[in-house]
């Protein structure tokens, strides 16, 4: 009796004064922590980090657009250079028609050649009685053909050289046009990438060691502000869905926000704590925009060998944002709620007393209001959901240490005090 009436007002104590549980907590001083001004400086650094990031990013992703568009300039210019896709641009034409001149130049030498050749046959095959005349007929017709083959050969070679010419320009505009987009697109493009890795690894560096710091700057936070709704009763051996709505309402982001929850029965605090435990179902993604809210599905389960008794939720929000900062709401939330019989085979509860709670208030702020029906979502990310995570006492907790636990879940700020629902029951 001695020990569950002193168990009761330590709890009640907790609420009404949770500087007595936690005055040696740097977390509850008027003043900053002493490293809150270094924390703060981090802050500051880490928010520098992530603009940077930020502003990486969107280099980075312009310079990608870029790099598409001058990627897409590119094809469409070498198209206009292609001699075999029929390309349209000057240099094209210049080099088709100095190819052609020279095939035709090339044409115009076999030709002199061939002239040359048979000149040089006919010269060769005159007869013994060939006249004077005809052996000079023969000398000049070999003589011109091989002027003539001469000069063929003389043309060959410069329409050669013409076309080399077009075609080493031609060549030379795709590699110029090349270059410009490596030097212009491509070269940008990864310079950015450069960045913003380099961005991205030192705002990491930086939360690693944030992280690697240990967060003691538990200064209550009056822009964290909640509301805890759920079910009046719940039967023993059921349980009963609650939902606990943080909001940010001040100006910055809030990191990794969290819920300290506990349930016990008032009555046998010390006895069946064992009986009462609470998940927590959390979304993917706990920052807080400002102005958002985030939804946070608390589960109590009352065990089936429970007796009648007052069941008690403390629930307080937390922050942490990387080790950096980190606080807890000015106010938490505590709601009693009855714990009933449970129910007989084939005989349905009444409403209020099933396994999941009584009477739904839909989203009502009060602190003992009905079922909230609001999916868990922190109001930005459109995601829901979560997985349940084991926050209540396992049965090996000892009593006082439940006691303990509701001071740290409560002592963010005034709660509404739990009262017997048997008053001088042990007195």
């Amino acid at each position: 009796m001695k020990m569950r009436r002193f168990l009761a007002t330590a709890v009640a104590a907790a609420v009404t004064t949770p500087v007595v549980f936690l005055a040696a907590a740097p977390a509850f001083a008027d003043g900053k922590p002493a490293g809150a001004a270094a924390r703060q400086d981090k802050k500051q650094t880490i928010g520098a980090l992530r603009e940077a990031v930020a502003a990486a990013q969107k280099a980075f992703d312009e310079a990608g657009a870029a790099r598409e568009a001058g990627e897409r300039q590119l094809d469409a210019d070498l198209d206009k250079l292609s001699v075999s896709q029929g390309g349209t641009h000057p240099l094209v034409i210049a080099y088709d028609e100095a190819r052609k001149a020279a095939d035709a130049a090339a044409a115009a030498k076999k030709e002199a050649d061939g002239k040359l050749a048979a000149a040089e046959k006919a010269l060769a095959e005159l007869p013994a009685e060939a006249t004077q005349e005809q052996k000079d007929a023969a000398h000049n017709a070999v003589d011109d053909a091989r002027k003539a083959a001469g000069e063929a050969a003389t043309a060959k070679t410069a329409a050669d050289t013409k076309a080399s010419e077009a075609g080493k320009a031609l060549s030379d505009e795709r590699v110029r046009l090349v270059q410009v987009f490596w030097k212009d697109y491509q070269k940008p493009h990864e310079d950015a990438q450069k960045a913003l890795d380099a961005a991205k690894k030192a705002l990491a560096d930086a939360l690693a060691e944030a992280t690697a710091a240990t967060c003691t700057d538990g200064t209550k936070n009056p822009d964290l502000v909640s509301s805890l709704t759920g079910p009046k009763k719940i039967a023993a051996g059921g349980s009963g869905v609650f939902t606990f709505r943080v909001t940010n309402q001040g100006t910055a982001r809030l990191e990794e926000v969290a819920v300290d929850a506990l349930v016990f029965g008032m009555e046998r605090i010390e006895q069946d704590h064992k009986n009462f435990t609470v998940t927590s179902s959390s979304p993917a993604d706990t920052s807080l925009a400002p102005g958002k809210s985030i939804d946070f599905k608390l589960k109590v389960a009352v065990g089936a060998a429970a007796k009648a008794d007052t069941g008690v939720l403390p629930v307080v929000a937390r922050y942490v944002d990387k080790g950096v900062s980190c606080g807890i709401a000015e106010k938490g939330h505590q709601v009693t709620f009855t714990v009933t019989k449970p129910h007989k085979p084939g005989k349905p509860g009444k409403p209020g007393s099933g396994s999941t709670g009584g009477s739904t208030g839909g989203n009502g702020t009060s602190q003992q209001g009905g079922q909230s029906d609001t999916p868990v979502t922190d109001g930005t990310s459109g995601s829901t959901g979560g997985t349940l995570a084991r926050t209540g006492a396992g049965s090996s907790t000892m009593p006082i240490a439940l006691a303990g636990a509701a001071a740290v879940a409560l002592g963010a700020g005034a709660m509404v005090v739990v009262r017997r629902r048997r008053a001088g029951a042990d007195a």
